[in-house]
């Protein structure tokens, strides 16, 4: 009896410590469709939301990320209503991404000026996201609003710098995906401003007792810097002019085409003799040579016989001073030399009404 008992547990014993069969395998055999409906769920699900909302997101981060730098702006052949615009330009990216980017309409506004009219829409021309890319833009420009042209104008003629937003909305195609994703190209570029034209020098050429056939009686050379990065055509320009704030004549520039760096230009003028004959007798300046503080602001801007009331207006906005040796040429013209006191003792005596640089 004991040999039949043992024999049934050792048998039992055999039974139970026989390997089992199903494992991994048998498991993925038995639950197939559970991976498959996983799987789809996953492509169906995961996959467009990375399309759909991955790819877009690191599109705009790569746009916002690329650096946009201005090299230089060319304003030729202005109206009244239009004119032309060329724009040098690098944008810089990491480079890592391989796509396309649509051409767009770009407007371009004064971030300081808190309205942020568009003074200006640019067509910025299809690119890439390589690393480096040079977009050149030449158009006709309509002035589509003349209080915010001008406020541009004034800003980059008063100030050492400024701040220029370009804002738009493009698409960008990533290669290897057949679809385009919506993204807003927006940059603000900090740009040089005309500083007033501080430094301009004028030195006169001639002055005579008589005025020429234009009524001119004030020729001199002058040098106008530019520490922008703009040219601009503004035709025959004309400036109110003062010394110690009272008016005394009017002042030409005529063909006057402002580029980046030194211009030189001829001046002409009709100035009232009578008046600065008085300032070349008065203290300081008649013991310092006759150096004379004039002061300058815009009055017109005309080119192609059209007024350029955007430029006019920016020029008249402010007073330049410059500083003219005006008693030198004097003496070297006429070989007079206005004493302190003026001509006759206290200025009782007075010149003739002209005098011409």
């Amino acid at each position: 009896m004991a040999d039949i008992d043992k024999a049934g547990v050792s048998q039992a014993e055999n039974v139970s410590n026989k390997p089992r069969r199903r494992g991994c395998l048998g498991h993925c055999a038995k639950f197939w469709w559970a991976y498959l409906i996983a799987v789809i769920v996953i492509v169906v699900i995961v996959v467009p939301v990375v399309l759909l909302v991955a790819v877009p997101k690191i599109a705009q981060q790569k746009i916002d990320d690329a650096e946009l730098s201005i090299d230089s702006i060319i304003i030729t052949d202005t109206k009244s209503q239009n004119m032309t615009m060329a724009i040098n330009s690098v944008i810089k990216t990491d480079g890592s991404v391989h796509a396309d980017i649509a051409g767009f309409d770009g407007v371009m506004y004064l971030e300081d000026v808190e309205a942020h009219t568009p003074f200006a829409t640019i067509k910025f021309p299809a690119t890439t996201a390589d690393a480096f890319q040079t977009v050149n833009i030449s158009q006709f420009l309509p002035v589509e609003n003349m209080e915010a042209l001008t406020t541009f104008n004034t800003w980059l003629l008063a100030n050492e710098t400024l701040r220029v937003t370009v804002l738009g909305d493009t698409t960008v195609r990533v290669k290897g995906i057949a679809r385009d994703y919506p993204v807003t190209f927006k940059k603000t570029v900090t740009m040089p401003g005309l500083r007033m034209l501080d430094g301009t020098v004028v030195k006169p050429t001639s002055i005579s007792l008589e005025g020429d056939k234009n009524g001119n009686n004030f020729l001199a050379d002058t040098e106008i810097p530019n520490t922008s990065h703009f040219t601009f055509d503004l035709g025959n320009v004309t400036f109110y002019t003062y010394v110690l704030g009272k008016d005394v004549g009017t002042t030409y520039i005529d063909n006057l085409v402002l580029r980046p760096g030194i211009n030189k230009y001829k001046m002409r003028a009709t100035i009232d003799n009578g008046a600065i004959i008085d300032v070349l007798g008065q203290k300081p300046y008649c013991e310092q040579g006759g150096v004379l503080p004039f002061q300058i602001r815009g009055k017109s801007s005309v080119n192609h016989g059209q007024p350029l009331s955007y430029f006019a207006d920016a020029l008249g906005s402010a007073n330049q001073t410059v500083q003219i040796p005006i008693g030198a040429a004097v003496k070297a013209s006429l070989n007079v030399v206005i004493p302190c006191g003026g001509l006759g003792g206290g200025g009782k005596k007075r010149a003739p009404t002209l005098l011409s640089f």
